[in-house]
């Protein structure tokens, strides 16, 4: 063995060793999983229902807002697809199905589609759902008084973006009431991920009397008013939210849950105590810390899919250090060695990431030119690199990584930290936020340099990806602006060729991997606990998940 290989193995076996002790949790898993149970699962036949249909579930952070046009993160995301029904729907397989409009039709040249509306949907007051109020809501939700971070998830429709920026007055959105039952949408160029788009939040309808009458309180406990399968009934912030069955609901006659419990869970340790004490149903994930245990202990319970989203560290490009300094975010990006974050720090079979784009339908990602470097190559590279962005040992990087309280993301951000002192030199600090300071903080983008990100795709379809770093993105918290990169995303937009489609969305992935706003770490999984007395799971690429479709087995 080489000294430099020498050198690189005693400091990994030094990074292994701090991982292994930079949170607890893990030693007090010993013993049983859970006590013995009485009943088998189902009784007798394997079918058989509990009688008190309640379902408690893990989710993660607490919601900043459930509002559908105004929220963003997958907690929220969560609790809106039981409170809200959009156009479209999704079955538990993550296949598109009708929702609130029963059918649709599409024009010849793809640019109008016309929604025929349910005669049997009604919100939760008993109001019929009424093409004006999706005219209404997809209005507000571009209306820049909203101040909605997804309005380009919405650019498709005619004017949208227009409208968003504040240079068209709303009603000139490319939507129309032709009936109480017959909704028309109208769109700038052929988008063949439109009906996907239509799940996402930024789509639902809001009740307008609710919205009017309780302005930002419209989402309290008695004042939501809405058109899902459940209601809201109480909310204790960062303890839970309970929602229950909408008698109202058009399809209310095959949702079995009466109840559906979602509790603020960051503490991920304390959520898989929770779930062993039979607190919880289902855990929004599990610690990387326990995954070797939960698989040896609670082998049936396990549950790891495929996930449409990528983990990323952002850098802001608005500020130094990282303005105008695309070698410095290269040599950081090149002395990080993914194999080991992904087989020893996070462990569920994540897969390295070297590109945006992770694999989504009618797409080849594109990858940094050294991804198939060996990581020695890479990080001989990022020396060369550091040294040219004018650091030194002498004159070293002083950073700090912010990051969302959660004890994976702290394991992750110390993992990184350590890669960088030992392969560059780099005096990075870490932070933790709670989830709302956190969001803001990168907002704002004045107190950060790194921070930590995660993209979860809202439709299957590499645009989801791409539009996050669009220069009028709602949601791009490096900063970062390209008008190449803008241009080629705009004319793949209009674009009905698929083909031609996806090599303008490949030139933009490949020009945002040159310029590196955005550092790629690894491609998800899901992982989390489900309980076998809960009926109805299935894993789908997006992890969107309908409490309508659960049930409570006899236990």
């Amino acid at each position: 063995m080489t000294p430099a290989n020498l050198r690189r193995a005693v400091g990994l076996t030094l990074l292994v060793s701090l991982l292994a002790g930079c949170s607890g949790g893990g030693e007090d898993l010993a013993g049983p999983a859970s006590g013995a149970r009485e009943l088998a699962v189902g009784g007798v036949s394997g079918e058989e229902l509990a009688e008190v249909q309640v379902l408690h579930v893990g989710n993660g952070a607490e919601p900043g807002s459930i509002d559908p046009h105004r929220a963003e993160g997958v907690p929220s995301s969560n609790i809106q697809r039981d409170l809200f029904e959009g156009l479209v729907n999704e079955a538990p397989n993550g296949d598109l199905i009708p929702g609130a409009a029963e059918s649709w039709e599409i024009s010849d040249d793809g640019l109008t589609y016309t929604f025929n509306l349910r005669r049997d949907a009604r919100w939760s007051n008993g109001d019929s759902v009424l093409a004006d109020d999706w005219v209404y809501s997809l209005r507000r939700s571009l209306d820049p008084m909203t101040m909605s971070r997804y309005t380009f998830i919405l650019n498709p429709i005619r004017n949208a973006e227009s409208i968003a920026a504040g240079q068209m007055p709303i009603t000139e959105l490319g939507v129309r009431a032709i009936d109480d039952y017959t909704l028309e949408i109208q769109l700038e160029g052929p988008t063949p991920y439109f009906l996907g788009l239509l799940t996402h939040s930024a789509s639902y309808a809001v009740h307008q009397p609710s919205v009017e009458a309780y302005g930002d309180q419209h989402t309290r406990p008695g004042n939501l008013v809405s058109n899902g399968a459940f209601q809201l009934e109480d909310w204790v912030v960062q303890s839970h939210m309970k929602l229950v069955r909408n008698p109202q609901y058009w399809d209310n006659g095959n949702t079995i849950l009466d109840e559906v419990w979602y509790y603020a869970t960051e503490d991920q340790t304390a959520e898989l105590r929770r779930y062993r004490a039979d607190e919880l149903d289902m855990t929004s994930t599990v610690p990387t810390r326990q995954l070797a245990w939960a698989r040896e202990n609670l082998p049936d319970d396990l549950t790891i899919a495929p996930y449409l989203g990528s983990y990323y560290f952002g850098f802001n490009v608005t500020r130094p250090p990282f303005k105008d300094n695309p070698s410095l975010r290269r040599a950081l990006a090149l002395a990080i060695d993914r194999d080991i974050i992904t087989r020893q720090v996070t462990g569920a079979g994540q897969l390295p990431s070297f590109g945006w784009v992770p694999p989504v339908n009618n797409y080849e990602g594109q990858k940094m030119p050294e991804a198939d470097w060996t990581q020695a190559e890479r990080e001989a590279q990022a020396r060369r690199l550091y040294a040219e962005a004018g650091y030194s040992a002498e004159n070293p990087l002083r950073t700090e990584i912010i990051y969302n309280t959660q004890e994976d993301h702290r394991r992750l951000a110390l993992a990184i930290a350590a890669m960088w002192k030992q392969v560059l030199g780099v005096e990075a600090g870490i932070l933790n936020q709670e989830w709302k300071v956190f969001l803001d903080t990168r907002r704002q983008k004045i107190d950060t340099q790194i921070y930590r990100g995660g993209w979860i795709g809202d439709y299957n379809d590499a645009f989801t990806f791409a539009e996050l770093m669009l220069t009028t993105s709602g949601l791009n918290d490096t900063g970062y602006s390209n008008a190449e990169y803008d241009a080629l995303l705009q004319e793949a937009s209009m674009e009905g060729d698929l083909a031609r489609r996806a090599e303008l969305l490949q030139q933009a992935e490949a020009i945002l991997l040159e310029d590196l706003p955005i550092l790629p770490i690894y491609y998800y999984v899901t992982s989390k606990l489900v309980k076998p007395w809960v009926g109805g799971y299935e894993s789908n690429i997006m992890d969107h998940h309908r409490s309508k479709n659960f049930y409570i087995l006899r236990h």
